[in-house]
């Protein structure tokens, strides 16, 4: 199927959910709707909401993370899941990855934020909520497109040297990542990565509650798969199949530059033949061993 058709046929889907799952609507989405359309209309209605939304939600996960890590050391329940628990991240880890995050919030981020609030229109807030099913429809069907996009960038700046050198390579300064280091990264992949976020639910016609809840999902998975943990909460840990990526895949893509390309699924790595196991070293291996005998001994 042909991206053309497959954004034809998920923004089909959105549509026909809008019209058979109407009268529901009221019941799930339209209070909370209701009360942000109500309190908090002029601040949704701002070009620079979806930025700042992004941003807090970044910086707020990334903070929880870097707490983890300061305290992982001399906290054995802590370090028991991170992925490298004899490697512990230092100050100069943080300060140097902190910095360059900064520093592309500054220069990109910034600049970009206030042509957006120049430029763009205020944001229409239509009446009615989105259905609860085209609301996860519209997420999943955002999550499909981006995990598209993102694969074919990513594997084309490993296969073009130019391309690694000159824009991907800041990226894979650190053989083991954590928290900070998923927006260690040049302007340019940080302004393509925001571009298909912003972008990507407008191909789908999705509702901007929708669209909003999409990039807080896309911040989070991202920081995960950078988190350096194997927490049994991890979405990899609970998403069947190993359909799911997840922190394990993604620290072998650091240490193994030529596999594990796609951000959230699997499935363009398995045909790709691209994916690679992980290898969960360490306490965080030892843990996930721990959990699965004494589920076994309960059932």
């Amino acid at each position: 199927m042909s991206a053309g058709r497959l954004l034809t046929t998920l923004s089909w889907m959105l549509n026909v959910s809008n019209v058979t799952e109407g009268q529901s609507r009221a019941l799930v989405l339209q209070p909370l709707w209701d009360y942000l359309h109500k309190n908090h209309h002029d601040l949704l209605r701002s070009p620079l909401f979806p930025v700042v939304l992004s941003v807090s939600t970044y910086f707020i996960l990334v903070g929880l993370y870097t707490i983890f890590d300061l305290l992982a050391p001399t906290w054995p329940c802590i370090n028991r899941y991170r992925l490298h628990p004899d490697h512990p991240i230092t100050w100069p880890n943080i300060w140097t990855t902190f910095g360059v995050t900064i520093y592309n919030h500054i220069f990109y981020i910034f600049p970009s934020a206030v042509a957006q609030w120049m430029w763009r229109p205020p944001t229409p807030l239509p009446s009615e909520a989105p259905t609860l099913w085209s609301f996860f429809l519209g997420i999943t069907g955002c999550m499909v497109v981006f995990d598209f996009q993102y694969y074919l960038w990513h594997l084309l700046h490993h296969r073009i040297p130019w391309l690694y050198r000159t824009f991907h390579s800041v990226h894979h300064q650190y053989s083991q990542p954590f928290s900070l280091v998923t927006q260690y990264l040049s302007g340019w992949e940080l302004f393509s990565v925001g571009f298909w976020t912003t972008v990507d639910p407008i191909l789908l016609q999705c509702h901007c509650l929708t669209t909003w809840g999409f990039m807080v999902f896309n911040i989070y998975v991202s920081t995960e798969d950078h988190c350096g943990y194997n927490f049994p909460w991890a979405l990899h840990n609970l998403v069947p199949f190993g359909l799911w990526g997840g922190a394990p895949k993604h620290d072998t893509h650091h240490q193994r530059p030529g596999t594990n390309f796609a951000p959230f699924f699997s499935h363009w790595d398995w045909l790709g033949g691209t994916n690679a196991a992980p290898t969960i070293p360490g306490h965080a291996a030892a843990a996930t061993g721990e959990e699965e005998e004494m589920k076994a001994k309960k059932d």
